[in-house]
């Protein structure tokens, strides 16, 4: 009886194992192969063995302020993503007027085209008539060409990049603190803990599940950032935030060096894949 249950199961996940297998398996083990051969699409794949990891580890000065602004990127999006993500929840959580208008109001974001988000916030980034530029004007302050600064440009995405992406965020630990049992808080407050020790030493401390999550996805969601960077810079000015997935798309699709490009590809695989075993290592170092 078990086994012929196992075998129903098994015949009803088999469609969505096949489209894996299909769309997602297949295609890593080509661009894995491929990351190892010189491949134009026009031509045949050439085996060269390690010569494209050697010229993008060794050579290629672009990949290198790729990797550094990607860095860079990350380093400026994640720890605000997550903050003000979860400062957001903590409010909304509260009970306080129209907060269901807050949840829609900061959420609405996420589900709006990145590329329609990335075209608005060329109009605010604007030198001329951008609403940027505009309030500093009426606050008698000196106007920036906000996108077109090397120093500024990078910021700007990352601005960008935070308002779109918090509202994810607030909605994970929103859903985290609602799983809070108030006894916790009603005991604390009982033994004489304010908000803020009850925050740091119940709250917290309960969101590290939720807190490894939202670090992981956020981390990976940056080192993959694109649209933004192709829609309002194409990596410009004086390649100031090309990254690395903006490098990928240029070798591959506008160069046609397919296999230079899965061979980036792979590090960026390889790079995503470390950090995550890092990040459970630390939070469950923490968390033991």
């Amino acid at each position: 009886m078990k086994r012929r249950q196992g075998l129903v199961a098994f015949f009803f996940l088999l469609p969505g194992i096949g489209l894996l297998i299909i769309f997602l398996l297949v295609p890593s083990i080509v661009v894995f192969y491929f990351s190892f051969t010189k491949y134009s699409v026009i031509e045949a794949p050439k085996w060269i063995g390690f010569l494209n990891f050697k010229e993008l580890l060794l050579e290629d000065s672009i990949f290198k302020i790729a990797t550094f602004n990607t860095a860079y990127y990350t380093l400026g999006t994640v720890p605000l993503t997550i903050v003000i993500g979860l400062i957001l929840a903590v409010i909304v959580n509260a009970k306080i007027k129209f907060r269901t208008f807050f949840r829609v109001a900061f959420y609405l974001p996420v589900v709006t085209s990145i590329i329609a988000v990335s075209v608005i916030w060329m109009w605010l980034y604007n030198p001329t008539y951008g609403l940027l530029n505009y309030f500093l004007q009426k606050l008698s302050l000196p106007t920036q060409d906000w996108l077109f600064d090397v120093k500024l440009v990078m910021p700007s995405i990352i601005l960008m990049s935070v308002w779109q992406r918090v509202g994810y965020i607030m909605i994970l630990y929103l859903a985290g603190l609602q799983n809070i049992p108030d006894q916790l808080y009603g005991a604390a407050k009982i033994d004489g803990a304010n908000k803020l020790n009850s925050f740091w030493y119940i709250t917290l401390p309960l969101l590290k599940p939720i807190t490894l999550f939202v670090f992981i996805i956020t981390v990976i969601g940056a080192f993959q950032v694109f649209s933004q960077i192709y829609v309002m810079t194409g990596g410009g000015p004086a390649s100031a935030t090309t990254t690395i997935v903006h490098q990928l798309y240029v070798n591959a699709f506008r160069y046609f060096s397919m296999g230079y490009a899965s061979a980036i590809t792979v590090l960026l695989f390889l790079i995503i894949f470390s950090l995550s075993v890092l990040s459970f290592k630390f939070f469950g170092g923490r968390e033991s």
